[in-house]
């Protein structure tokens, strides 16, 4: 971290305020003096940081990162590993027998009945498993596609959270804690690093599937971080972000006057009170500015090729994941540091439009193929060795059976798969093993906290240094845990 430099400071705020006025077009009067007011203030203005000013500017990690930004590939619902990475012969033995009791001491599950009431028993999966890669990791049948990457992957088998209901398990993955009001992930990377993209926000959102998120915007905010790091949802057909747009009638000119105007007002007021919400309140209106051009050309695929279309499988201008796979590639070549693709739902308790068989499979059609497009293609564009991207769910399935309509899989927290590839994790490699029945990890335990970590470590930044003091505490994402995962890169 640099030194304070209250003179430096003091100069690039008013370097930045005439910068900010003289930029796009001729100045009026009253920004002319609002220009001046600054210059003659910086004596007073000692202690506004230009992160203040321009909240997004990029900034250099702790040390040198492995990754320059993520993708964070998030599967809504709770995949269940033992369909797809987990492979238990065992459990496909001791199918339809009760399960120990000393499994189930002192555990807790979604839906308490079925696994303690009703006594749910072992159920083994119809799935055929086949082993890939340099590693020799077992990926079902259902993710062919996926299976093809794994030499480009980390398989953590061991993940581990503490919320067993999906939305604050999904808040728990994203900000480390099951309240609200704590920022996420992506919102602690650019408080931390800032963003190199000057048109596009530095953290954005994409969603698929049937539902959102349980959980909502939560999921993406910014917590008591200033505003301007929350996520921005951006949308894959139509206007990308709703009300962008000039509204019919408003000339660019006129469009410009107001601008400069709040501007203006924003700016003084900045100066009056040092309010970082100030700040923000700036960027946004120049960002949005910006976005009525960027944000459309981002979102038009016809430039790319039909060889990179078929690869991800967009055959449409429909809104799907794997046209958010695309857009996700190009974003990273735009320089955003944080996008998070949601898809749902991989919910599968068994009972209608959640089954463990049509259902499941639906849902891995839609994933598998843009999942590994979207590895290929990085690589063979050079973004993958500075591009982490992240593949998982707020938790995974239990190995009993959960009958319903059909029988389906209970939430558990106790061990489900994430993948990892690029951004300086290791290649064709295995974190991990559970038990012989997929219930606990018996080597290698990788808690929400220790992934955290080990993301923010891969990006330059140190876990425990990167904090935010608010009611009198320092906050961070990883609380008061989180260990590095080292052998995910190492």
């Amino acid at each position: 971290m640099q030194d304070f430099d209250p003179v430096n400071q003091a100069t690039q705020l008013a370097h930045l305020t005439r910068r900010h006025f003289f930029s796009q077009c001729s100045m009026g009067l009253g920004s002319m003096a609002l220009a001046s007011l600054a210059q003659g203030e910086a004596g007073n203005l000692a202690t506004t940081n230009t992160s203040e000013t321009n909240p997004l500017v990029a900034t250099p990690p702790l040390y040198h990162p492995k990754a320059k930004q993520i993708i964070y590939l998030f599967m809504a619902g709770g995949p269940s590993q033992l369909e797809l990475f987990d492979y238990k012969p065992t459990l496909q033995q001791y199918n339809g027998k009760p399960i120990p009791d000393s499994y189930l001491e002192g555990k807790r599950f979604a839906f308490m009945d079925s696994s303690f009431k009703d006594r749910s028993t072992l159920l083994g999966t119809r799935r055929n498993f086949r082993q890939h890669g340099q590693s020799g990791m077992w990926v079902s049948d259902l993710l062919p596609h996926t299976s093809g990457i794994a030499d480009e992957c980390t398989f953590v088998r061991t993940c581990k959270t503490e919320l067993f209901n999906h939305a604050p398990a999904k808040l728990f993955m994203n900000t480390g804690s099951g309240q609200f009001g704590r920022p996420s992930m992506g919102a602690w990377t650019t408080y931390g690093l800032g963003s190199p993209c000057e048109d596009l926000p530095g953290f954005v959102v994409l969603q698929s599937g049937p539902r959102g998120p349980r959980g909502g915007a939560v999921n993406w905010g910014s917590g008591f971080l200033p505003t301007v790091h929350q996520g921005v949802p951006l949308r894959g057909q139509g206007d990308p972000i709703l009300n962008l747009a000039t509204p019919d009638g408003i000339s660019p000119q006129r469009q410009k006057r107001v601008i400069d105007t709040v501007k203006d007002m924003n700016l003084k007021r900045l100066i009056e009170t040092g309010d970082h919400e100030i700040s923000t309140r700036i960027a946004a209106y120049e960002m949005a500015y910006k976005m009525q051009s960027s944000a459309p050309e981002l979102i038009d695929l016809s430039g790319e090729s039909k060889e990179t279309l078929d690869l991800y499988g967009v055959d449409s201008n429909d809104s799907s994941f794997a046209r958010n796979c695309l857009l996700a590639r190009r974003l990273v070549e735009k320089g955003v540091r944080f996008i998070q693709l949601y898809h749902s739902s991989w919910d599968s308790h068994g009972g209608p439009g959640e089954t463990l068989q049509g259902d499941f499979e639906k849902v891995c059609r839609q994933i598998d193929q843009p999942c590994a497009a979207l590895i290929k293609d990085l690589k063979r564009r050079g973004l993958l060795e500075d591009t982490l991207v992240v593949w998982g769910g707020e938790f995974g399935r239990t190995p009993m059976g959960e009958n319903r309509t059909t029988t389906g899989r209970n939430h558990h927290i106790d061990a489900f798969t994430m993948w990892f590839a690029g951004g300086g994790v290791q290649p064709g490699n295995i974190v991990g093993e559970t038990d012989e029945l997929g219930f606990d990890a018996v080597r290698d335990p990788a808690h929400t906290h220790d992934i955290h970590a080990t993301m923010l470590h891969l990006l330059g930044l140190d876990h425990k240094k990167l904090t935010f003091r608010f009611q009198g505490r320092d906050y961070r994402l990883t609380d008061v845990h989180g260990e590095l995962l080292t052998k995910m890169y190492s």
